[in-house]
């Protein structure tokens, strides 16, 4: 059985019980605490504050704004006045590692990020932390603060802390794979725009981050007009934040009191879903935490159009061997010039650019999974190794756009990133070329 409670208090009236020593208080003593209330304001004033129980275990949930400081005293308060036996919060490992580990990218291994073909996330995930750190520069508030206020408690008071979110990096797969085409070339647009704007963020749109989620935030606008991409980044969590709860639950039987510290955005969410689950959290969990699969068409598509290109150029040298010399030659000269021309804009090293206009135009003769990319990025990662400075200057840097080509890390992404979009220019634009000498 499971009741709940809205409340913008802090406990429970029987937990509120005056002690001796307030009762025989005097008058001196009340003046003075009256005094004291007036000139500082609970910090719990107005809080979101929610209660759950279900299956002999309360969950008071603390909606929290993540840019805000209020809601980092409003977890230090709410952790000193109430006695809880765990703390759950909206943070997954990785995103807790590196809070506790600033410095957590100094450990990247830029070498098997890009040979497993990771660059692409590590790419979002620095595109993520430049916005949180242009918050934080520009009103002097730390994104995710109030976490860190909830994971220090929880150490100091010896308390279990339970990292109830979904993994960033499926979060993103599911944001990016759930939508449509037009729709994944919206988010791509959004991540860039939060990378190399130069505008300020607006008031308002700190109010709604209060209000709202980081991640939703940083795709601004476009996150709350596209369903399916709110669905990725705040129901699915929703339900999936809900299902860890439970399950946290079940192994730990002696937690009979968890603070949840969650965004505000996701307070209703969880709320509901802790009223209406009936599964069991596994099942619910496992298809929440698996990675959506690619869909097959691009890939097809990218190999009906290799294979029309050279069936045009076999074409050619069946009709007449100069025309079809000159066809290969056009596929050689697009694709290289354009994927070292990438290589080139990233600030790559004369060798790392000169690797890219050579593995170009051999894409059908490399093994799957292998671009043009992953070899210059790797030549620029061998060629200029990013020093510890590079990774302890890395989120201030990617505040600035020259910051990207200064610093080592972030240029190598670039020149993985833009080889490959160089290389793609240049297929299509040589497929173009070679049609044209059909006629």
């Amino acid at each position: 059985m499971y009741w709940r409670v809205h409340s913008g208090s802090s406990a429970p009236a029987s937990r509120n019980l005056p002690s001796l020593a307030t009762l025989f208080r005097g008058p001196l003593d009340a003046t003075r605490d009256s005094n004291t209330a007036a000139a500082t304001p609970d910090p719990l004033l107005d809080q979101p504050i929610a209660r759950v129980s279900r299956d002999g275990v309360e969950y008071v949930l603390l909606g929290t704004a993540h840019v805000s400081r209020a809601s980092v005293d409003a977890v230090k308060a709410l952790i000193a006045r109430e006695p809880f036996d765990s703390i759950a919060i909206e943070l997954c490992e990785s995103r807790a590692r590196t809070i506790r580990d600033p410095d957590a990218f100094a450990k990247l291994d830029l070498f098997q990020v890009i040979r497993t073909g990771k660059a692409g996330m590590v790419f979002a995930s620095l595109a993520l932390s430049s916005f949180q750190q242009r918050i934080a520069e520009q009103y002097g508030i730390e994104p995710g603060a109030e976490m860190k206020a909830a994971m220090q408690a929880a150490d100091e008071r010896g308390l279990h802390l339970w990292l109830v979110d979904r993994e960033i990096g499926i979060t993103l797969n599911h944001a990016y794979r759930g939508v449509r085409f037009r729709d994944r070339m919206g988010i791509l647009g959004s991540l860039i725009a939060s990378v190399f704007s130069r505008e300020e963020i607006d008031e308002a749109e700190i109010e709604k981050l209060k209000q709202g989620d980081i991640l939703e935030g940083a795709f601004g606008e476009f996150a709350r007009d596209s369903k399916p991409l709110y669905d990725a980044l705040i129901g699915e969590r929703d339900t999936f934040m809900a299902a860890r709860l439970r399950e946290e639950s079940a192994d730990r039987p002696l937690a009979k009191r968890v603070l949840v510290v969650i965004g505000a955005g996701h307070l209703a969410g969880i709320e509901r879903e802790l009223t209406a689950q009936q599964d069991a959290p596994r099942s619910i969990i496992d298809p929440l935490a698996a990675k959506l699969p690619s869909p097959k068409w691009p890939k097809y598509f990218a190999i009906a159009v290799m294979l029309a290109i050279f069936g045009m150029i076999g074409w050619l040298f069946y009709r007449n061997a100069t025309l079809g010399w000159h066809a290969l030659r056009d596929w050689v000269i697009y694709t290289a010039a354009f994927s070292a021309l990438g290589a080139a804009i990233a600030g790559g090293h004369p060798l790392s650019i000169l690797t890219a206009g050579i593995m170009g135009p051999l894409k059908p003769l490399r093994p799957p999974g292998l671009s043009s990319g992953v070899f210059s990025g790797m030549v620029e990662a061998w060629l200029r190794k990013p020093r510890v400075g590079d990774f302890q200057s890395l989120r201030k840097d990617l505040l600035h756009v020259s910051g990207w080509w200064h610093n080592r890390v972030a240029r190598t992404l670039l020149v993985f990133m833009l080889s490959n979009l160089g290389t793609i220019a240049g297929e299509y634009l040589a497929g173009i070329r070679i049609f044209t000498r059909l006629f």
